[in-house]
Order: C-alpha cells, then structure tokens, then sequence
C-alpha cells in the first residue's frame, strides 16, 4: 500500500523536477523574438510612421474652423468725416457700439498644392524604413543572442577539459603522495603537482564566473527573467565544414544597404518637395458666420445677423526664392551624397562578405587542428604516464605532457569561439541572419 502511494505522489510531481529544460540556440532565438523589449519599441516607431502618413495625408482633406468672440469697448474709437461732406465742419463718428459679438465658422480646401502631392510619395518609404527597422532590430536579437549562446557553450567545454585535468592532477596527487611516504619522490615534486592543482581550481571558478555571466548576457538578450534558471542545450552548436568562398553577394538581401536605399529615396522626394515650393498654391474656402452690435451686452446678442461667403484664395511666393533655393541646394547634395555612399556601400558589403567567407574556412580548419592536437596531447599524455609509472621518464615530463594538453585544450576552445562567431558573421555579412534561422527551425 505505502509503495502505491509513493508512485502516486511521484507521478503528481511536476516535471521539471525530474528534468530541467533545455534551450536549443533556436528556442532562444525565437524566445528572445518575441520577448526582448526593443521589438515593442520598434514596433511603436512602425505606429509612429503609420501616424504621420495620416497626418500627411490630412493636409489635402478639408479643414473646418470656429472663433468668436465678444469685445467690451470700453471707449469706443471714432473716426473723423472731414468738412464738407455733412457739413461745414469735422464730424466724430463711430462704426461701432460698446458690446460686440462675432461668430464664424469656416471651411477650407486645399485645391493645389504640388510640395504636398510631392510629400505624399514619402509615406510609402517612411512605412518601408519602419518595417526595415524591425528587421534590423530582429537580426540584432539573433546576433546577439547567437553570439551569448555560443560563448555559454565555449564555457562549458571549458569546465569539462578543467574537470578531467583536476581528475588527473588528483589521481598523480594520490601516487605521489604514496611515494613520498615511502621515500621515493621528494616533496618539491608533489608539490609541484599540488600547484597545478590548485590552478585547475583557481581557473574553474574563473570559468564558472564566465559562465554565469554569459548566462546573464543571454537572459538579457532574450528578455528572460533574471531570477529563473535558464541551462542551454549541451550538445551545442554542430561544427559543419569551412564554406568554400564565392565571387560575389547580392547586396538587396542585407537589411542595412536597404535602408540606406529607402534614405536615399527620401532624400529624393524631399529635394523635389522643395522645389514644388516654388508653384502657387490654390485654396477654396466656405466661410459663415454672424455679427451683432448693441449698447448693452444683451443686444450685441440678441441683434447678430449672420453673412456669408465663398471664395478662393492664391498664394504664389515670390520672394523667398534665395532661401528656398538654399534649402533646394542642401537637399540635393545630401541626396547624392547618399546614393554615393550606396555605390560605397556595395564595393563594402562585397569586401565584407569575401573576408567573412575566408574567415570561416580559416577558423574551421585551425579548430579542426586544435582538435586533432588534443587527441595527439591526450595520447602523449596516456604514454608519458605509463613511462613515469615505470620508472623511465621523471615528473617534469609528465608534467610538460600535461601543460601540453592545456594548451592544446586552450587554443582548441579559442579557435571553436573563433569559428562560431566566424559563422554568425558570415550569415550577417550575406544577410541571411533571419533566413537562416528560419532553414534551422
């Protein structure tokens, strides 16, 4: 009976106390996609954009306006009619009376207005910067995310290469020690060892400290909760083979060249914008309304008559022509400035793109020897080891074996950093980040 309750209170356990999660590089990424605080701000700038193509677009509809107003002429202005019209003397009048009261409402249509048909055309562009944003935005998350992943990953290479050298500096530590009990070995030589020790120690809690910081980094990058435990897959990232190199890339496929053509294309319709200025620009306007006078407040009120009008309004500058043309001039340099700096752009993305490339045949095929030199380290280790045991080498060759396999480690772990992040360059230089990501999943 007890044994039947056991089960069942085992099978009501949750599960991850029996297993703890964990993260792929590709449910990190896609975590971190949908969690990270920059996507809701550059998802904010795409409403913004929305938002003032609205309000371009608003300048054409019509537009609807009221004042009033009511004036307390405390002493009234008069004007003078001179002799001889009435009479033979100066005659004071006034046209109004102490109260006034004015109401109007009025309606205006813009009818012509070419920098305004211009700018019109800047809202398609301005909508695709805001998307390009976000896929820049997104692209960032996955570099930096990849690049938090792969160097958690490095570490815990790290912690296992210092785990099997404590193992063997501990296990040499225990047969020198016998020795040195039975006169063998003197004490300089175990301790000789004990210092390695101790430095396998002192390098394992450094590189448990990096881990956890990389732990932290990647949280970060993914909008993860701090305080919650986040353990990555420890298979890790798949070594594949250094890419051959290719002669060329097509530059439309990286995010940062496109936006750089949107700019360009902005630049374009503000230069012409500005130049539109220099036409008329054609008004319609529907103005209704009503005026009273009186002596008293209630009369300027209860006497309002009402009027109204139609008409058309032209506005035709005609002597801004310097300072338009200055901003005319200004706008135009900085637009062929930027289409200069996309030709610039193309020659750099190519470079970029080639260099990435090389670098990660480079770097895959310095890993590959790193690693080959473990296994030849490891080998030399496992011989020197038994010579020693036998009598037939001393302890500093044994010693030197081991720094050897240290090393070969080191430089194993520098040159498989070296090639992950050689790869995420790779993807962001021929920009496939996103795409590539997508292939993974």
């Amino acid at each position: 009976m007890k044994k039947k309750n056991i089960l069942f209170w085992l099978w009501m356990l949750p599960l991850p106390l029996f297993a703890q999660q964990r993260w792929t590089l590709e449910e990190c990424i896609a975590y971190g996609l949908k969690n990270n605080r920059t996507t809701q701000v550059y998802l904010n700038e795409k409403k913004i954009a929305d938002a003032k193509a609205r309000e371009a677009v608003a300048a054409h509809l019509p537009t609807v306006s009221l004042t009033g107003a009511l004036d307390d002429n405390l002493k009234v202005q008069e004007t003078i009619i001179p002799a001889g019209v009435f009479g033979p003397t100066d005659t004071r009048v006034a046209f109004t009376k102490k109260f006034s009261t004015n109401l109007t409402t009025q309606l205006d249509q813009t009818l012509f207005d070419l920098s305004l048909i211009k700018g019109l055309k800047a809202n398609v562009y301005s909508r695709q910067q805001a998307d390009l944003n976000i896929i820049k935005n997104q692209e960032t998350i996955i570099f930096n995310i990849s690049t938090a992943y792969h160097q958690i990953f490095v570490y815990q290479q790290q912690l296992d290469f210092l785990k099997s050298n404590r193992e063997t500096y501990s296990q040499q530590m225990e047969i020198s020690r016998l020795q040195v009990s039975k006169g063998i070995l003197l004490q300089k030589e175990l301790d000789k060892i004990t210092v390695d020790y101790n430095n396998a120690v002192s390098q394992t809690v450094l590189a448990e400290s990096n881990l956890s910081l990389s732990q932290n980094q990647l949280k970060f990058e993914m909008g993860f909760p701090f305080e919650q435990q986040l353990e990555v897959d420890p298979a890790g990232p798949v070594a594949s083979p250094g890419l051959p190199p290719l002669t060329s890339i097509s530059v439309e496929a990286i995010t940062d060249y496109r936006i750089s053509q949107t700019d360009a294309k902005l630049l374009e319709i503000d230069e012409k914008r500005i130049k539109a200025g220099i036409y008329p620009k054609l008004t319609a306007y529907v103005r209704y309304g009503g005026v009273g006078f009186g002596d008293q407040l209630g009369q300027s009120v209860s006497s309002i008559s009402d009027f109204s009008v139609i008409g058309l309004k032209l506005n035709f500058p005609l002597l801004d022509f310097f300072k338009r043309n200055a901003q005319y001039n200004q706008a135009k340099y900085k637009r062929i400035n930027a289409q200069e700096n996309l030709k610039i752009d193309e020659n750099r993305y190519q470079l970029d793109y080639q260099n990435a490339r090389t670098k990660v045949t480079k770097e895959f095929t310095n890993m590959d020897n790193n690693q080959r030199n473990i296994s030849l380290a490891q080998s030399v280790l496992d011989v020197t080891g038994m010579q020693y045991k036998k009598g037939t080498v001393d302890l500093n060759e044994w010693l030197k074996a081991q720094q050897s396999l240290k090393e070969a480690q080191n430089n194993y772990l520098d040159s498989l950093y070296n090639y992950l992040l050689a790869k995420i360059e790779l993807d962001k230089a021929s920009g496939t980040l996103r795409t590539s990501y997508a292939t993974q999943k």
